[in-house]
């Protein structure tokens, strides 16, 4: 099958949620210590300007409880404010787990009076760093439906694999957790020298926050978290997944009007009806569900997975085909497997839960897919080092908190945030943001109302909302996946014919030249 230009193609266009920095390797120094950290001078470019920077290693243990436990490097980034007495530093806590937390570029506004830290995380950055191949083949699932029994069975081998050769690599996997990275920046406040320290955080990173403000509130003055991940949602409920593709399509036919299709129901059938190719292309109804779910995330890109859909219900299967391909090349190195499951897993794994019954319910409009791929699979298959039980529930906190949220949040959903860890926050606020969905929203809607809200919070500990103005969605597509399809099945065809005429007319050359004479 020849597409491989068109797939790339494709991938650039989704790898809005695919953003992995290059981080350099580090390894521990001879004769380091824990909590040891070594900077040197160093330039950081933003948007084509030089800002000063120290770059460096943070050693610290693997596991802090074992007193034998051996050491372990990350990296550290400190980008300085142009200031000579800034404000308390900003720690930067950024999504996953499995992502680099090293590829953060803050604004100007941001650095314009406080320093900017990165610390990597444990596992994906720094040494060493959990990766797991056999996951990454075996996400790839088997026979023609990712989400089939024998596909989450192969991957639950897969993690378990995976799983014994880094400890055979002398890993400590009980060292990757939550709490852990916790330590780890507050290693790193402690050892740059700084008093107190304000965390922004985003998506994963708020629960990272959270741990942190219970683990040393006296380290933090002021914790800002986009895309809020109270305990126990590392899981997707199908229920609150169907419920919010029932508010866009709300939203879809208050824009359109009656006569619009009905949106809630063509997603429905599709998913419970859907063909198994399109032309000579498979089409693989759980990387479909997956792909729609990532593209859900956010408003920019959730119409596109609205529109494969209507036109999929009225019989051109054509962009299910695209979605169905694209997984292939998106999710096998989407992030690094091991780190993943590790802090995924300690934190919100329920032993007694029956994962594949309670995330398989019969008349789902598209349920919760990624959920069904993650936790349906992990069961006895990853050691289960399951963090403090007062780490895995809402504490209570008396650290100035602003949680900022999207309405229509298909990965953190608001009302999370609002009903079970703001009565927790004793001096907490929330900002709920009409019509966004997840973290890449609010970095690209809205600027100088994003820019006031942060600021304000961190000037004075009060968040000003005021220039936020409603935003109706637009569902119109930036790019038709069944229009791409088509082009793309085009080009390969073309492709095909050019190499087959190429090929001709180089054996037609050769047959035409003069024979050389024997002597």
């Amino acid at each position: 099958m020849i597409v491989p230009a068109g797939l790339v193609l494709l991938l650039a266009l989704l790898a809005w949620f695919l953003f992995k920095p290059k981080t350099r390797a580090v390894t521990v120094p001879s004769g380091a210590r824990a909590g040891q950290i070594i900077l040197a001078p160093c330039t950081e470019k933003i948007n084509g300007i030089n800002y000063a920077a120290d770059c460096g290693t943070l050693v610290v243990s693997e596991k802090r409880a074992n007193p034998v436990t051996r050491l372990i490097a990350l990296p550290v980034k400190r980008i300085h404010s142009g200031l000579s007495q800034p404000a308390e530093p900003i720690f930067y806590l950024g999504g996953g787990p499995g992502i680099s937390n090293m590829g953060f570029k803050p604004p100007a506004w941001l650095l314009a009076e406080h320093d900017i830290v990165l610390v990597g995380y444990r596992g994906v950055d720094g040494t060493p760093k959990l990766d797991c191949p056999e996951v990454s083949k075996a996400v790839l699932g088997v026979g023609s439906d990712l989400l089939s029994p024998a596909s989450l069975d192969g991957l639950g081998k897969a993690m378990s694999a995976c799983a014994a050769r880094l400890q055979r690599q002398g890993v400590d996997l009980a060292g990757y957790t939550i709490p852990e990275v916790a330590e780890d920046m507050e290693s790193a406040r402690i050892a740059i020298g700084y008093e107190r320290i304000d965390l922004l955080s985003e998506s994963y990173g708020t629960r990272v926050a959270q741990i942190y403000a219970d683990m040393h509130p006296a380290s933090l003055l002021r914790s800002a978290m986009i895309g809020v991940n109270p305990p126990g949602h590392f899981y997707w409920d199908p229920a609150v997944v169907d419920a919010q593709v029932a508010y866009y399509a709300a939203l879809w036919k208050q824009a359109a009007g009656a006569a619009a299709p009905n949106l809630l129901e063509a997603m429905r059938s599709v998913n419970q009806n859907m063909p198994k190719r399109w032309l000579f292309l498979p089409i693989d109804p759980g990387k479909v569900k997956i792909i729609a779910f990532s593209m859900l995330y956010s408003r920019s890109t959730a119409p596109i997975i609205f529109d494969a859909y209507i036109s999929a219900a009225h019989g051109d299967t054509s962009g299910l085909a695209l979605m169905s391909m694209a997984y292939n090349f998106m999710m096998p190195n989407m992030m690094t497997w091991g780190e993943f499951f590790a802090k995924g897993a300690s934190a919100d794994y329920e032993p007694g839960l029956d994962y594949r019954a309670a995330l398989t319910p019969p008349e789902a409009v598209l349920g919760s897919p990624m959920a069904l791929l993650i936790w349906g699979s992990v069961g006895r298959n990853w050691p289960a080092n399951m963090i403090a039980a007062q780490y895995r529930q809402v504490q209570p906190c008396d650290v100035e908190t602003l949680l900022i949220s999207g309405s229509i949040d298909f990965s953190t959903p608001a009302q999370f945030a609002e009903q079970e860890l703001l009565p927790a926050l004793h001096k907490g606020q929330q900002v709920v943001i009409a019509e966004q969905g997840h973290v890449n929203d609010f970095w690209g809607f809205q600027p100088e109302a994003r820019q006031r809200l942060l600021t304000s919070f961190y000037d004075t500990g009060k968040a000003d909302a005021s220039l936020y103005q409603y935003l109706p969605m637009n569902f119109k597509p930036a790019m038709r996946f069944p229009v791409m399809a088509k082009i793309l099945l085009a080009v390969s065809i073309l492709l095909v014919f050019g190499i087959l005429w190429a090929a001709w007319s180089l054996v037609r050359q050769i047959s035409k030249r003069p024979a050389i004479p024997v002597r």
